[in-house]
Formats: structure tokens, C-alpha cells, sequence
């Protein structure tokens, strides 16, 4: 049973925006007991950059029947970062694909409202994010442009792309979440031309700490439809992968460049 404690905490934080982030909770499943005892921050553990859980595993759900993502525990793949990984998320294929498209442009524009109302331009993230961020403007009746991760050594030698003013609330659209690493030079080049990043709203998210650490640290908000969490849930319920395979899938999120 839920402690009155608990329910404020909980209630707090679904209207808090805490050091940039916006904080949105599942319902309660861990005892006071729990809470008590560890710092405020810890807290936040409970909560997820996922809006809505049914949108989250659907969304996986038809990632993996189409193949933009895949799980291959027993033969991992090799990213490009020399790690090693038992899963490979291209969600570009989702492009491909009207139905599925449709779902997650009109899934991506409702969550952009939800949380921003209308901003006054829409930026997809080059290459991956381009597609889906031309999309999700169009569904929202709004102007587009998107960032390239540097500017062009020719021509007029853009970083971006498409019509934007200084002073424009954008909301950045981005496919993948890994490190955050380039989604976030998108934002700093953003900034740089004076718009004011609203947040950023993704398809999937790996969910690594170092990249909840990196938002973070550059005051950004993050949300997506699902994240490594529900996708893993959704595969095994789906018979995609087995127990064991779930238990060595969930071992190399926590440490992706040490797992063999």
C-alpha cells in the first residue's frame, strides 16, 4: 500500500522539470521502504522519459517485426565504435513502411504538442532523423529544417539546412538515442544560431546512463516513444527472445563497452 509520502513524491514529480529534464512517472510500484533513505536524486530512477507505456511497447513491437531492430545475443553485432552489441537499431527502415510511418509521425507530433504545444519550427537530426522530422512537421502543419553534424566545407557551407530565425522555439526530432553524443551537437549548433531549444523528442532510446548524463549536463529535455526497457518486455511477452536471452541483453546495457 502506497504511503501518503510516496503519492506526493510521485504527484510532485509529475509536474516537476527538474535541471532541465521533464519527469514523468509510471505507476507506483516500489514500497516507501525503498524511497526512505537514499538521496532525492536516486528517486528519480523510478521515472521514465516514456509518456505512455502502451505507446512504448507498441512502438517496439513493431520496430522488431519489421526488422529496424534486432536482437542477436548468441551472434552480437560490432557497432562502430568497436563495441560489441547483442542489439541493432535502424530505424530509418520505419520510413519504408506507410502504416507503421504514419503511427510513429503521428505518435512523435502528439507527444511534441503534448509537451510543447506548437513550437515554431521542427528540426530533424541529419542523417537518420530527416525523414521522420520532415514527417512529424508536416503532421503539425509547421516549417522544417534539419543539422547537419557540421557545416559544409562548400557552398554556402551550412550546418543547417532549411529557414530558421533567430529567437524560434524549435523542438528537435531525433530516430536513435545512443550516447547522445550527436544529437546534442545538433542542439549546441541550434543554439548557436540563436533558436531556443524547446526539448527533444526521439523514437528509441538505449536509455545508457551516459547519455542521461550528457542531457543533463547540457539542459535538455528528452523524450521518446519507447526505450531499451519496454523493447526488451515487449520481445520476450512477443517470443522474440527467451528469458536467458532478456537476462544477457539486459547485462550489456549496463556496461555496453566491457560486454563479450
Amino acid at each position: 500500500r502506497s504511503s501518503p509520502l510516496l503519492i506526493f513524491l510521485i504527484n510532485f514529480l509529475n509536474r516537476a522539470n527538474l535541471s532541465g529534464m521533464a519527469v514523468y512517472c509510471f505507476p507506483i510500484f516500489f514500497s516507501v521502504e525503498r524511497i526512505i533513505g537514499i538521496s532525492f536524486t536516486k528517486t528519480l530512477y523510478i521515472c521514465s522519459m516514456v509518456l505512455k507505456k502502451e505507446t512504448a511497447q507498441k512502438t517496439a513491437e513493431l520496430l522488431l517485426q519489421i526488422n529496424a531492430i534486432k536482437l542477436q545475443p548468441q551472434n552480437p553485432f560490432t557497432w562502430a565504435s568497436g563495441w560489441k552489441s547483442p542489439i541493432y537499431c535502424d530505424n530509418r527502415i520505419t520510413l519504408s513502411y506507410p502504416a507503421i510511418r504514419n503511427y510513429i509521425q503521428e505518435n512523435l507530433a502528439k507527444q511534441v504538442e503534448e509537451l510543447y504545444g506548437k513550437p515554431d519550427i521542427i528540426a530533424g537530426v541529419a542523417t537518420g532523423a530527416i525523414g521522420i522530422g520532415a514527417l512529424v512537421a508536416d503532421y503539425l502543419n509547421l516549417p522544417f529544417c534539419y543539422v547537419r553534424p557540421e557545416a559544409k566545407s562548400h557552398g554556402r557551407k551550412n550546418q543547417i539546412e532549411g529557414l530558421l530565425e533567430e529567437g524560434q522555439n524549435v523542438v528537435v526530432i531525433e530516430d536513435l538515442i545512443s550516447t547522445g553524443g550527436s544529437s546534442l551537437k545538433a542542439v549546441e549548433a541550434l543554439r548557436e544560431a540563436n533558436a531556443n531549444v524547446k526539448g527533444m523528442v526521439a523514437i528509441f532510446t538505449y536509455g545508457f546512463p551516459i547519455s542521461e548524463e550528457n542531457f543533463k549536463k547540457a539542459n535538455v529535455t528528452l523524450n521518446t516513444l519507447s526505450d531499451y526497457d519496454n523493447l526488451l518486455e515487449q520481445a520476450e511477452k512477443s517470443r522474440y527472445i527467451s528469458a536467458k536471452e532478456a537476462e544477457t541483453l539486459s547485462s550489456w546495457r549496463k556496461n555496453p563497452s566491457e560486454w563479450n
